[in-house]
């Protein structure tokens, strides 16, 4: 096993640690350092991270057996998401989506997750076609499914997503399907009513062109992973005409944007 040491504490390093796990990391722990606050990531193997640190040696405990071990369900709206080895409870009408965590950024436990999966449960999605855009765990999609939708398809420009969560899928007997690429994906259909997307806000500045397009009349922009303090430029990415509703979670911000009018009759 090895350890990654680099500077910082976990309630201020989301976006980073997000990255680490996407990357294989198995685990973090913040510990004193000389200077203040340092995390250590938990990995395999030494792997080139791009990131100022250096790595460590350390016992070989499996760290992903004892995370698991603890993990607790999340509730979001009316949406349990839980690991496979817990025993839930749901109350009339609530809906449960089963996933372990694994080396794909997406349980439900993240602020960002939980602000988007409460945006579905909120929405009719009866009949519907969802499309989650940088998929992951393809927990989103997955419970749009759970929620009725007509057709549920993730896509994320990471190839090793996909089995993940195709496995996932699996594990819920759930319809939802997931394709490597982007919201320009050939087997895509033309337009979908909801598109939801846990990204960056970077990332939504530079695809926001695209989800228009891709949705239709009506249809509903659901935005998450946004750090509150970079909302305003996804904000101005947006038509001044769209209709935009923002709830906020610690240093999270959450978007659900109104189809622009220019849209309906595409």
């Amino acid at each position: 096993m090895k350890a990654f040491r680099l500077g910082g504490a976990l309630e201020t390093e989301s976006p980073r640690l997000a990255r680490l796990f996407e990357l294989g990391c198995v685990g973090v722990a913040e510990v004193a350092g000389a200077d203040g606050p340092q995390l250590l990531a938990y990995f395999p193997e030494a792997i080139d991270l791009q990131l100022d640190g250096r790595w460590e040696d350390v016992a070989d405990v499996d760290y992903l057996a004892d995370y698991r071990r603890r993990l607790l369900p999340v509730r979001a709206g009316g949406l349990m998401v839980t690991p496979s080895h817990r025993t839930v409870e749901l109350s009339v009408g609530e809906q449960v989506v089963w996933l372990d965590p694994g080396s794909v950024f997406g349980t439900g436990h993240h602020e960002s997750t939980r602000l988007a999966l409460a945006a579905l449960w909120q929405l009719d999605l009866v009949g519907l076609s969802v499309l989650d855009v940088g998929a992951g765990s393809g927990i989103l999609a997955i419970a749009a499914d759970r929620l009725g939708a007509g057709s549920a398809i993730g896509v994320d420009r990471d190839p090793a997503t996909v089995p993940v969560a195709r496995a996932n899928a699996r594990l819920n007997r759930s319809r939802a399907r997931f394709l490597a690429g982007s919201v320009d994906h050939p087997e895509l259909p033309r337009r979908v009513d909801v598109i939801v997307a846990n990204l960056y806000a970077e990332l939504h500045v530079a695809l926001m062109e695209a989800y228009l397009v891709k949705l239709g009349a009506g249809g509903k922009l659901l935005l998450s992973g946004i750090l509150t303090r970079l909302e305003p430029s996804v904000r101005e990415a947006l038509p001044a005409t769209s209709p935009c509703k923002v709830r906020r979670e610690g240093e999270w911000s959450f978007l659900e944007v109104a189809c622009p009018a220019r849209q309906a009759s595409a």
